[in-house]
């Protein structure tokens, strides 16, 4: 028995010094850091709630840690749970909320007709980079990041990040809105196409990467026009952050593969694609503004008659074709939907 106690003793400290292997003790938190708190606090940007609790200030281990850290169990003033529960900064915190309200729910709205009812998100972690040891910290250390693996909607439908981001045009093109509406709130931004570490969920973070806090990183690159708009033609709940800088050319730029809307796709694909129906609505609602709307189908014209007694061709009308998603021209032999 004591055998046994001793074995999972050192077991335990050896997982407790891999650990701290992982933690680069060299760092040192940046000062922007606890400015970027500072300021975010006095403008009262996060409102404590039942949902939003401010927790006692978190110093280490290493650098890790904020001043005023947020325990979240929801967001939207309740209305969207969190699958579970996060722990954010001041600054992390008052742009998701913004994300959500901005761009999320009303890309849930437009592309499947019902809201989002829950998140699943992963949120302070103090480890390295992609989980490599020895790496520079990851912005999860200080809780100014975000990884968001699935969305659920009202209706019960799920959407993951990894299936969805090549799933039916609707998850795809919902994906997208909220990949682009990330990217005008946040510093960093990486999602599946970006490298091997993002293939199932979307990173944002708040990280300053030169001194004045400009330049942004957004990957992939994607061929997507958004149908949200800009912003301008819909109140926002806050505004905009200044446009920032897009990386230098010292970070290389990930050009999205294996998917339709990439700019070089390589599909890889081995079934047609999934086509998006509208969402089911009561007889008596008038339809709302949908980005896939269902096409009545074209009928052929009725058939002359002939007055030699003979059966004649219909006489030829113009045929109405629906608009489709962009289609890249170019397609690999034995691929379907690419």
């Amino acid at each position: 028995m004591w055998r046994g106690v001793s074995l999972f003793s050192a077991l335990a400290l050896f997982g407790a010094g891999l650990t701290a292997c992982s933690i680069n003790h060299f760092e040192r938190r940046e000062p922007w850091r606890d400015q970027a708190e500072q300021v975010c606090l006095a403008k009262k940007l996060v409102e404590p709630s039942e949902y939003i609790t401010p927790i006692a200030a978190m110093d280490g281990p290493g650098p890790c840690g904020m001043q005023q850290p947020f325990r979240v169990t929801r967001l939207g003033g309740g209305s969207v749970l969190l699958k579970q529960r996060m722990t954010l900064g001041c600054p992390a915190l008052a742009e998701a909320e913004a994300w959500l309200a901005d761009t999320i729910q009303p890309a849930a709205n437009l592309y499947f007709g019902v809201p989002v009812a829950e998140i699943n998100a992963g949120s302070y972690s103090c480890r390295g980079r992609n989980n490599q040891p020895g790496a520079k910290l990851s912005e999860h250390g200080f809780g100014n990041a975000i990884d968001v693996m699935s969305i659920k909607l009202a209706d019960g439908h799920v959407i993951t990040v990894k299936g969805g981001w090549r799933g039916t045009e609707a998850e795809q093109g919902f994906l997208r809105e909220i990949f682009l509406g990330a990217c005008q709130r946040f510093t960093t931004v990486l999602a599946p196409g970006s490298n091997v570490f993002h293939y199932d969920h979307i990173h944002v973070d708040l990280a300053r990467h030169d001194p004045r806090g400009l330049r942004r990183i957004c990957k992939p690159l994607i061929k997507f026009t958004p149908q949200l708009g800009t912003g301008a033609e819909r109140p926002l709940s806050r505004p905009i952050p200044p446009q920032r800088q897009p990386a230098g050319p010292q970070a290389p730029v990930d050009v999205e593969e294996d998917d339709p809307y990439g700019v070089s796709p390589m599909s890889k694909a081995g079934s047609a694609t999934q086509v998006a129906r509208a969402p089911a609505r009561p007889l008596d609602r008038p339809a709302a503004a949908s980005a896939y709307t269902a096409t009545a189908p074209v009928r052929p014209a009725p058939r002359a008659p002939d007055p030699a007694g003979r059966r004649s061709r219909a006489a030829p009308r113009p045929v109405t074709v629906a608009a489709a998603p962009h289609r890249p021209a170019k397609r690999r032999r034995g691929t379907a939907g690419a």
